[in-house]
């Protein structure tokens, strides 16, 4: 088990621009969240994101949380819930990040879906896949990184990588990346 992500309810940062990972975890379907409310042991329980995106937690009810950070949901959680307690204070972790998946395609010898259990980097994943096909276009690989409000496209050139000569491209992956191999 993966340790949890810990986030109180303060706003997510604002992502650069980079080839650079998320910095807050995104709720996925299928995630486990650790729901702690202060002096409230009734309500503080583990609650599993089903695959509508939503969470069912007592006095509040039904909430979105897929496609949200642990901050934003600890968030609105503590607006619902002081409807019926006093200054409610909620710690939401996530205890199984069960949707936290990267995906490589194309020319691999095991093209797939392969868990983010911690940082992995490119050659990390294609590592996963068994590595390349004899015709793989290894100097055309792409990223597909979709953030919440667009879909970006990140060119690798495994052969710079390999001579050593460019290391930035062994990217940090991000929950959802698409390592994709012509």
């Amino acid at each position: 088990m993966a340790a949890p992500q810990i986030a109180g309810s303060s706003p997510a940062p604002v992502q650069p621009a980079t080839g650079e990972p998320r910095s807050d975890y995104v709720i996925g379907s299928g995630d486990v969240l650790q729901v702690f409310v202060w002096k409230e042991p009734d309500l503080s329980r583990d609650v599993a994101v089903r695959l509508d995106g939503k969470i069912t937690v007592p006095l509040a009810g039904e909430l979105q949380a897929a496609g949200r950070t642990p901050g934003e949901l600890a968030t609105e959680l503590e607006k619902v819930l002081s409807r019926f307690l006093t200054s409610p204070r909620v710690t939401l972790g996530v205890s199984q990040p069960n949707s936290a998946r990267i995906y490589v395609i194309g020319s691999v010898l095991r093209p797939g879906e392969f868990p983010l259990t911690g940082p992995l980097t490119v050659l990390q994943g294609l590592a996963l896949a068994g590595g390349f096909r004899e015709f793989a276009k290894t100097d055309s690989i792409v990223i597909i990184r979709r953030d919440r409000e667009n879909q970006r496209f990140l060119p690798v050139n495994y052969k710079r990588i390999e001579g050593g000569r460019d290391s930035s491209q062994n990217l940090v992956l991000s929950p959802g990346d698409t390592i994709l191999v012509p």
